[in-house]
């Protein structure tokens, strides 16, 4: 098999477990998975006389990144001469054009909260059988909504919700606990329920999530929520689902409630700053209200960090056409430096090893350690020192995953990403 053995020597070597760098060090693939470091995999790569070599001289050795939300097929822009745009097929065709991009950019896997028809399951399943290249892809189907919850912007004589939109609609226990099943006789590995866009009111009930909970994790599947509002956070903490993204509004009481559930948050600033402050489409209203709704989420997560709460890294790319797939993955990160104090390094444990909780693969991906999935990227600047050349195509020398490396192309000599 081409490339099953990799030595990767004299880089440095940021292991993702949060301790510190280490200069000079030598990393063994085989088969996949990380096989030995330092020493060890100097000695051992001798038996392995025909290996590939990387000399990560100067360099920084890093685990594949893992952004845990962003959107595969949701919005891609519509080149001129399509009839039908929101068509699975067109979804399918366009979302997996921008696959090579996220990879350009370091990102070995993405977890996908919602998106269009099964398009990301089929990605998902193309990826993993060869027939794609892209990142690993932990998919869910369309997002489970209520009546005005965030897809459900149509007026009430409308029935029921376009095929062609994100989001389904599911009014009562028994209607989220049947689309939870028909997602999971799909093979979705995940389960989205989105309350309201904003959060000023409650659109899904505490029974509602609990149900969704119920069905999904007796399928092994994961559930998490769009839940910007303070009484929404605190039903999905008491229904037990896997992470809970937003939490603009969560009041002391609710992050206490998130604390002692043991799970964590996934902000997903990026978003609203970039909307904000680019998206030359956002009307001037929304933009002041999101700029107004960023400032109240960045106080809530640092009285969440502040309580322990784990918080993880996603950008929400791909949910318009200013959140370019491939441009953003890495914004997140620097956000986090520079809005939460969060040390670069820490940084970088959550974009990787905290970040496999997204990937239903906790414990398995996310560090360069024994045992470990091989996801491996090289930079060519440290990024304990500039945290924004994360997600920076231009940095990036090389990209392996599963202990293969990817054929990249041509790397740019610089890149139009804009820091936080």
């Amino acid at each position: 098999m081409a490339n099953d053995s990799i030595l990767i020597k004299d880089g440095t070597l940021i292991d993702g477990t949060g301790r510190e760098p280490l200069a000079t060090t030598a990393v063994l693939i085989k088969g996949g998975l990380i096989k030995a470091i330092g020493a060890a995999a100097t000695r051992e790569a001798m038996n392995h006389p025909a290996l590939r070599t990387i000399d990560a001289s100067g360099q920084f050795v890093l685990p594949g990144l893992i952004d845990g939300h962003t959107h595969l097929s949701m919005i891609q822009g519509t080149p001129e001469g399509i009839r039908y745009p929101t068509s699975a097929e067109h979804c399918t065709l366009r979302a997996a054009q921008h696959l090579p991009s996220i990879l350009r950019a370091g990102f070995t896997s993405v977890s996908v909260p919602g998106g269009k028809w099964f398009v990301d399951v089929a990605l998902r399943e193309a990826v993993n059988t060869g027939m794609l290249q892209g990142p690993r892809i932990f998919a869910a189907g369309r997002a489970l909504t209520p009546y005005g919850g965030i897809f459900d912007q149509r007026p009430s004589w409308e029935r029921g919700l376009p095929d062609d939109l994100v989001g389904i609609l599911c009014n009562t226990p028994e209607e989220f606990t049947v689309e939870t099943r028909r997602q999971c006789k799909n093979g979705v590995d995940l389960i989205k329920i989105a309350d309201s866009v904003w959060g000023d009111t409650q659109a899904v009930s505490l029974a509602e999530i609990a149900a969704v909970v119920d069905e999904a994790h007796r399928r092994n599947v994961k559930v998490t929520i769009h839940s910007r509002g303070a009484g929404t956070t605190r039903d999905a903490a008491l229904a037990g689902v896997d992470w809970i993204m937003h939490a603009d509004f969560a009041t002391g009481d609710d992050l206490d409630a998130v604390a002692r559930a043991g799970i964590s948050i996934m902000p997903t600033f990026a978003q609203g700053e970039i909307w904000a402050l680019h998206g030359t489409e956002v009307p001037q209203a929304t933009k002041d209200r999101l700029k107004w709704q960023l400032d109240i989420n960045v106080k809530s997560m640092q009285a969440a960090k502040a309580r322990g709460i784990k918080l993880l890294i996603g950008t929400d790319s791909g949910n318009a056409p200013v959140m370019t797939i491939g441009k953003w993955h890495g914004y997140e990160a620097a956000f986090f430096v520079k809005h939460l104090d969060y040390s670069p390094l820490e940084v970088i444990t959550i974009q990787s090893r905290d970040n496999a909780l997204a990937m239903g693969l906790e414990g398995k991906l996310g560090t360069i350690e024994p045992g470990m999935i091989a996801d491996v990227i090289l930079l060519d600047a440290d990024p304990t020192k500039r945290i924004e050349v994360l997600g920076d195509p231009a940095h990036v020398t090389a990209v392996i995953k599963d202990g293969r490396e990817i054929d990249l192309g041509p790397r740019p000599d610089s890149s139009d990403l804009i820091a936080a």
